[in-house]
C-alpha cells in the first residue's frame, strides 16, 4: 500500500489495553507496522464485567473481528432502572431485534479479559505488530520525521510516530498537555463477583440492571455464560485521591446503601472479595496531538463510567486513526490532526453526558428523582432508540 512503502519505521503504540490493541491491529490491517510498548509483565485486564453497546460491535466489524467478540458475549434482554429506595421498576429498554434492526449490532455484555482477549489474539496472529512487555514509556522527543521514547529502563526506541493509550494517567498526556492530575470524583465504586446461585433467585435477570438511590447506585448483569453475576455499587463518600483496585470490607461496602430497600441491599450482602476504585476524569479538551504524537482512549479523554463508554470510545478511537493514517497514505502529522478534529466533540460529549448521568440519573434524590422516574417512564422503545441514535449509531466511524 501507498502509506506503508513511504513508512520506513514503525508506529509506536503505548499501552497494550483495548484502545492501543484496536490501534495496533487497525494500523497493521492496513499495512503499517506497529510496536506496542506496554508497561506491565505481561498483556492483559484487570477488572470484570463491561459493557458493549452497538458502537463497539461496529468498531469489531471495522476491525475484521467481530465474529470472534460476538462468540465471547453474553447477549441480555434489557437495560433495566430500578428506584433503589422504592425497590421498584423505572423503566426498560428492549435490547430485542428492533433494538438491533436500528442499531445494526446488539447490546452484550463481556468479562472485560475477554474483550481485551479478542484484540490481543488478532495482535498476535499479525506478522505487521511487534508486542513488548516491561516497557513503560517514561518520555518522547520528536524531529519532524521520527519520534524516540526513552523507557524507564532507559532503553530508547525509535518509530515514525507514537501513540499515547497509556491510560488515566498517562506520561505522554502529562509531557503534551501538562494539565495535572485527573479530576477527583468524590464517588467510589466497589466490584464483586457473585454466582449465580447466590443473587437473590426473584433477581436473576438477563439484563444490565440498574437500581439508582441518592448519591448511590448498584450495578448487577450475568457474565460468563450465566454462570456468574457481575456487581458494582457506587456511593459518594467524598474520597478525596484516586485509589485502584484496593481490597475493602464488606461493612464498609455497606455503609453506603443503608438508606435504600431491602431488596437493592440484599443484593450487597451476596457479595465477597470487595475491591474499590476511586472514579476520575477530565475536562475535555481540543487538542491531544503534537507534531508526530497523539494520543487515544483515557489518555486523551478519561470519562466516568456512567455512560458504560470507556472501552467503546478508546476502541473507536483506535478505529478512527487508522483510518485517517490510510486516508492520508502515511503522512501522519495532518492524518493526526483530521483524527483529533473527528473525535474530539464525540468524546467530550461522552465525557460531560457521564457527568450528568451521574447527577440526573443515577444519584437525584427527592424532587429531581421524581422528574426522572416520570421523564423515563414516559419514552417508549422508539423514544429511547432516537435518544441513543447519536451514540450507537453505525454512522459514527469515518
Amino acid at each position: 500500500m501507498a502509506g506503508n512503502s513511504a513508512q520506513t519505521r514503525p508506529i509506536l503504540i503505548a499501552g497494550g489495553g483495548i484502545g492501543g490493541l484496536s490501534a495496533a491491529y487497525g494500523l497493521a490491517r492496513k499495512g503499517y507496522s506497529v510496536i506496542v510498548l506496554e508497561q506491565a509483565s505481561q498483556f492483559g485486564e484487570i477488572g470484570a464485567g463491561i459493557q458493549i453497546a452497538p458502537n463497539a460491535f461496529h468498531c469489531f466489524d471495522a476491525l475484521g473481528i467481530g465474529d470472534a467478540a460476538r462468540a465471547k458475549a453474553v447477549y441480555i434482554d434489557h437495560l433495566i432502572l430500578m428506584d433503589a429506595l422504592a425497590g421498584t421498576r423505572i423503566c426498560a429498554i428492549p435490547l430485542d431485534e428492533p433494538f438491533r434492526k436500528r442499531f445494526s449490532n446488539p447490546y452484550a455484555v463481556v468479562h472485560r479479559a475477554d474483550l481485551h482477549g479478542v484484540l490481543l489474539e488478532a495482535c498476535v496472529a499479525h506478522p505487521n505488530v511487534e508486542l513488548r512487555t516491561l516497557s513503560k514509556v517514561a518520555s518522547y522527543e520528536q524531529d519532524g520525521s521520527s519520534v524516540t521514547v526513552t523507557l524507564v529502563s532507559g532503553e530508547r526506541v525509535t518509530g515514525s510516530a507514537l501513540i499515547g493509550s497509556d491510560g488515566l494517567w498517562s506520561g505522554i498526556r502529562k509531557q503534551m498537555v501538562g494539565d495535572g492530575a485527573p479530576r477527583v470524583s468524590g464517588h467510589t465504586t466497589y466490584r464483586s463477583v457473585i454466582p449465580t446461585e447466590q443473587m437473590p433467585e426473584d433477581l436473576r435477570w438477563n439484563a444490565a440492571t440498574l437500581w439508582a438511590g441518592p448519591k448511590c447506585h448498584i450495578v448487577h448483569y450475568p457474565l460468563k455464560g450465566g454462570k456468574v453475576y457481575n456487581l458494582v455499587v457506587t456511593y459518594h463518600n467524598n474520597a478525596p485521591e484516586p485509589v485502584a483496585g484496593k481490597p475493602v470490607s464488606h461493612e464498609e461496602v455497606r455503609k453506603g446503601f443503608e438508606h435504600v430497600s431491602e431488596r437493592a441491599r440484599k443484593i450487597i450482602d451476596h457479595g465477597t472479595d470487595w475491591k474499590l476504585w476511586v472514579l476520575c476524569d477530565r475536562d475535555p479538551i481540543q487538542t491531544w496531538v503534537d507534531g508526530r504524537v497523539a494520543l487515544l482512549g483515557d489518555a486523551a479523554h478519561p470519562m466516568l463510567q456512567y455512560f458504560a463508554q470507556g472501552a467503546c470510545m478508546a476502541m473507536e478511537d483506535g478505529v478512527a486513526l487508522a483510518h485517517f493514517v490510510e486516508a492520508h497514505a502515511g503522512n501522519l502529522e495532518p492524518a493526526f490532526v483530521a483524527y483529533n478534529k473527528h473525535r474530539a466533540v464525540r468524546t467530550g460529549r461522552v465525557q460531560l453526558g457521564s457527568r450528568l448521568i451521574g447527577d440526573y440519573i443515577y444519584h437525584p434524590a427527592g424532587a429531581m428523582a421524581d422528574v426522572r422516574n416520570a421523564t423515563m417512564q414516559a419514552k417508549s422503545p422508539d423514544d429511547w432508540y432516537d435518544t441513543l441514535q447519536w451514540l450507537y449509531g453505525g454512522d459514527k466511524l469515518p
